[in-house]
């Protein structure tokens, strides 16, 4: 076991200290952890851009819904036998697509579907796992993020998603931002609302699915929200807030693996503790600015007089 001191991690059963640097530049040349580290920048980037129209659109609700309604989908996946993530993406897109549809063409209130579709994943979930055969598997790194068994599948799936992400949102980024704020005005304009609002729902999904081995379903939602929450204390412009939030998350994903390595907890946890570490620190700090520019202008106004 590891813990630190200072600039060093000392090892409790020899008493040796490590430099943290050194500690890294060994830890790379190991796969799991060279897999965890791009793991964690691909997934940075997914959930900056796409975290920042969750937040913009106030969709967090239905993103929480859709992030515990995938479960169903690596339950289907344990049960046949193939890859849980991929079943997973499958299942969430279907969930999220549907509360999309349905919340619109149906008379049924948008967050009675989400409700409806998060228990129903879960109850799936739970049921097609309990009657896989064999021995009950190890679901302790979806539910809680395990960056540690990132495999290289894993990492290609990331990948194209983040080529998918970033180039649909250059492409449609004016569009993208008009619904984030105003559907009513892009629809004026003739702009393409519903294909896109679908498209980028389907989109929320795969992220979060893709996001669940970084931060596990019960927290990955946190992924999402706080990198663009500390980034809107700074700036209101939508496009700096999606670097920010990129620049962000990565500072919490990577310190939330060395601490999840160091110390070994999940590293879902360990994400988002740094995360909200962060967002204390950047919120003092905006106080203290704003208590600073508050002051000068007393001072101003004083002299004035």
């Amino acid at each position: 076991m590891l813990h630190t001191t200072g600039n060093y991690l000392t090892n409790k059963n020899t008493g040796n200290q490590v430099k943290m640097t050194e500690l890294f530049f060994e830890l790379l040349n190991y796969k799991f952890f060279s897999n965890a580290l791009l793991a964690s920048f691909f997934t940075s980037i997914n959930c900056g851009i796409i975290g920042t129209y969750i937040v913009s659109r106030r969709l967090v609700f239905i993103s929480g819904g859709i992030t515990h309604a995938s479960f169903g989908g690596i339950g289907i996946g344990y049960f046949f036998g193939f890859n849980p993530i991929i079943s997973a993406v499958i299942f969430a897109v279907l969930s999220a697509l549907g509360i999309e549809f349905l919340a619109k063409k149906a008379d049924v209130r948008e967050d009675s579907l989400i409700g409806i579709f998060w228990s129903f994943g879960m109850a799936l979930g739970i049921i097609f796992i309990f009657l896989t055969p064999g021995y009950a598997p190890n679901l302790m790194g979806y539910l809680f993020g395990s960056l540690l068994t990132v495999t290289s599948f894993d990492i290609s799936l990331m990948t194209a998603l983040t080529i998918i992400v970033a180039g649909f949102f250059l492409l449609f980024y004016k569009v993208i931002l008009f619904i984030a704020f105003d559907q009513e005005y892009a629809k004026t304009h003739k702009a393409p609302v519903q294909f896109i609002t679908y498209i980028l729902i389907g989109l929320v999904a795969v992220t979060i699915v893709l996001s669940i081995k970084i931060a596990g379903i019960i927290l990955v939602i946190s992924l999402l929200t706080i990198p663009q929450t500390i980034a809107n204390l700074f700036t209101k412009n939508f496009k700096y807030i999606i670097y920010l939030s990129v620049i962000i998350a990565f500072f919490g994903a990577f310190s939330g693996l060395i601490l999840s390595y160091s110390l070994n907890i999940p590293s879902g946890a360990s994400i988002i503790m740094s995360l909200v570490c962060a967002f204390i620190i950047a919120k003092l700090f905006s106080i203290l600015v704003t208590y600073i520019k508050i002051s000068k202008s007393v001072l101003l106004l004083n002299k004035k007089i």
